[in-house]
């Protein structure tokens, strides 16, 4: 056959009849299966099906369809050996040019609920194969799997054709498509996987929502990508309501924010600079939390990412754009029209400001999985830090017990040094946070600048530590600047020396058995 060959097999038919309408304009035949033939045929168009093209019927319940010599030998073909060209000729076969595929809809099965058996015959064998098959032979074969590139691909057929690099290129994305659609299924089977999450060899497929204009520096080019099946209540899921374009710094800055204050049932709010809390505060309210947690520093909270637990009403927004202040990104369950509004209407910065709607809130331990951590040739893959602390492992370990109050604010205090940079230390009184040590190489010297930044605030409040104090000068500081209990995971060595200088002081100190390390 003279006439060139196009193979059309599709679960999305997006766009379907108006490709294939250009490719039979262009002299192609029209090859086909199933509910695309169908498609082309009441479309007006000619369409030949492969059962008749190969002389062997669709078996199996359509299982088995294109898996066929007729079909294989028109991909694999290498035009360009002679041996090749004669063999097809001689066994009356033609070569494919175009392969027109994507696959079925797995992921939309798995999506709406679909049974077990559902599931399994949602795996499809045909269509990867043509697509491996195509795109190893992109010397001569076109394959297309997005229903984006039809125009694409048809405009540079009606002009010069398509080069090698288009190509090569389209077959970049077959492989990807072809990736991605495994790694779902390989995901999909790891239940039954005795290896269970951390399996022999990890498969993990990320989608790409957004080119960023740069990454973590000018230099750096950035992209985002989002897992397929991301949580509701994340900044993967949220939705941006106004502002311009979310920058690298801006979502790492965000997530961090709100998964600090998913960790609250009261009102929260929570205010971020460079990944640590600046400011964090619970408020009978979102206004008084915000409040509060500016007032623990509003010289650093200045250009910060603030996050909310629940809603931002009018009041909220009016504090959060008054004058002197100043912030990248506001994020929160959901924001009332009027305070869209103040938003919209503020001049300077209010006019960039990147509002973004998450929903409800799950808390953290509902939100289970691993967080990927990238390294030069490698990376780490590890479960998500959502461990409180358990009552029934807390240990008083002091003389003096913790009041009421005092318990309230350890609490309050160990869920936010959960999300501050280790070495890591918090100091806080009345559910609003005094002073943050962060990331410092000694723990000490994280007292130190908590402490600091506390200041005569620090009396009778309590210091939280993401791991144990390997000596007791951390708490001679703490008692000197009127600190009154604290909590930490305990298990050092010194111990015992830690906690007499905790008796001598009066301070009362808990051990948790829990370690909350942030690298």
């Amino acid at each position: 056959m003279s006439k060139r060959i196009a193979l059309l097999s599709v679960s999305d038919k997006t766009g379907l009849a108006d490709f294939a309408r250009t490719l039979a304009q262009l002299g192609f035949h029209l090859l086909s299966t199933g509910g695309t033939a169908r498609t082309l045929r009441e479309s007006g168009l000619p369409v030949q099906e492969v059962s008749d093209w190969t002389g062997f019927p669709e078996i199996l319940d359509g299982r088995v369809k294109t898996l066929h010599p007729h079909i294989h030998a028109g991909l694999l073909a290498n035009l360009n050996l002679a041996e090749h060209r004669e063999m097809l000729e001689a066994m009356g076969l033609a070569p494919i040019e175009l392969v027109v595929v994507n696959l079925y809809p797995f992921e939309q099965a798995l999506r709406a609920g679909a049974t077990e058996q559902e599931q399994i015959e949602q795996i499809d064998i045909g269509g990867p194969t043509l697509l491996r098959a195509g795109a190893k032979n992109f010397e001569h074969v076109a394959v297309v799997v997005h229903p984006s590139d039809y125009s694409w691909v048809a405009e540079r057929l009606l002009g010069d054709g398509l080069s090698r690099a288009d190509r090569a290129l389209l077959a970049a994305r077959a492989f990807r498509h072809v990736a991605e659609y495994d790694a779902l299924i390989a995901q999909w089977f790891a239940r039954y996987d005795p290896e269970g999450a951390l399996p022999e060899s990890l498969t993990l497929t990320y989608r790409r929502v957004q080119l960023l204009r740069y990454g973590e520096n000018p230099h750096q080019r950035a992209g985002f990508y989002c897992e397929p099946f991301a949580p509701e209540g994340c900044i993967a899921t949220a939705e941006q309501l106004w502002g311009k374009e979310l920058s690298y710094n801006n979502l790492l800055d965000a997530d961090s924010a709100l998964e600090l204050v998913r960790e609250f049932e009261d009102p929260a709010c929570a205010i971020i600079k460079h990944t640590n809390p600046c400011g964090v505060a619970l408020g009978k309210d979102s206004t008084e939390a915000f409040l509060l947690a500016l007032e623990a520093d509003p010289v650093s909270a200045f250009g910060g990412i603030v996050a909310f637990n629940q809603l931002v009403d009018r009041e909220c927004a009016e504090a959060i754009t008054a004058p002197g202040t100043f912030f990248e990104v506001v994020i929160a369950p959901d924001f009332s029209e009027d305070a869209l509004a103040i938003f919209r209407e503020r001049k300077g910065w209010g006019q960039n400001v990147r509002l973004l709607r998450t929903g409800t809130l799950p808390s953290p331990e509902a939100i289970k999985g691993f967080t990927v951590r990238g390294m030069t040739g490698a990376l780490l893959y590890t479960e998500r830090d959502t461990v409180d602390w358990d009552e029934a492992q807390l240990q008083v370990v002091t003389e003096r017990i913790p009041t009421d109050t005092e318990w309230r604010d350890l609490r309050f205090a160990w869920r936010v040094v959960k999300h501050v940079k280790s070495n890591a230390i918090v100091v806080a009184r009345n559910g609003v946070l005094l002073g943050v040590g962060a990331g410092q190489m000694n723990r000490v010297g994280s007292v130190k600048i908590a402490l600091e930044h506390a200041g005569e605030k620090a009396q009778g409040a309590v210091l939280a530590s993401d791991a144990f104090f390997p000596f007791p000068d951390s708490i001679d500081l703490a008692s000197r600047a009127g600190i009154r209990a604290i909590v930490q995971p305990g298990g050092s060595k010194k111990d015992p020396e830690v906690i007499a200088s905790a008796n001598e002081s009066g301070i009362a100190m808990v051990f948790t058995g829990i370690r909350h390390f942030r690298h």
